[in-house]
């Protein structure tokens, strides 16, 4: 459950607005002025600040301010009655994320907050790893390339598939069964020799002392060649 602090030192607008917030499945914690904000929103275990700018003791922009320059990177929507251009600019510049003028709809607020949440939780994820490295084998998932000490080379639809297959499975003995059913599909032939095939044509784009056969049982990727 995403926890929302909410600083805000007018209780009727407080109160409205958490109650509306855990009606919508947020937990909620209201302060009502700036050194408390200031100290509960640099904890870290919030997802995102409702900040008034007119809060007793240490006003919004300065809670703004002490945050950011603290390296908090937490989503601030900033609450206040100052509409005028300047106020807007200077809540900007001090790193808030959005900026709502009072009075507002709870409804146009609720989806600032789930954009913004949506916003961190995007930046948070990370981001997809664009190759496959093992020792001195290195797979390009976008090119489907591979290089290695032999060079660098493209591979087909298949030998991508074989590589990749191999290489998120280091050091383990993969049998000509697995390789063909996880490569291939179930139905292919049991029969074929094609595993074989591929490997062979693996083994002249990498090099063979990555490909090991081991005897009765199949094939053993090393990105470390002896």
């Amino acid at each position: 459950m995403p926890r929302i602090l909410v600083a805000e030192d007018e209780r009727r607008i407080a109160s409205f607005v958490e109650k509306g917030l855990r009606a919508a499945g947020y937990g909620v914690e209201t302060v009502g002025d700036g050194v408390d904000a200031l100290a509960l929103a640099r904890d870290g275990g919030f997802d995102l600040v409702l900040l008034d700018i007119g809060l007793p003791g240490i006003d919004g922009f300065d809670v703004l301010r002490r945050l950011r320059e603290g390296g908090s990177t937490v989503p601030v929507i900033i609450l206040t009655a100052r509409d005028s251009a300047a106020d807007t600019v200077a809540g900007f510049e001090g790193g808030a994320n959005d900026y709502v003028a009072k009075p507002f709809r709870f409804d146009e607020l609720l989806a600032r907050v789930r954009v913004r949440l949506a916003d961190a939780r995007q930046q948070q994820t990370p981001a997809p790893a664009q190759s496959l490295d093992c020792g001195r084998v290195s797979l390009d998932l976008r090119t489907r390339r591979i290089t290695s000490a032999a060079g660098t080379f493209d591979l087909s639809a298949r030998e991508y598939a074989l590589a990749e297959e191999f290489m998120r499975n280091p050091e383990q003995v993969l049998s000509r069964e697995q390789l063909l059913s996880r490569v291939w599909g179930l139905d292919f032939d049991p029969g074929s020799n094609v595993v074989d095939v591929y490997v062979r044509y693996l083994r002249r784009k990498i090099g063979a002392g990555h490909l090991k056969t081991v005897r009765g049982m199949g094939y053993r990727f090393t990105g470390e060649p002896d």
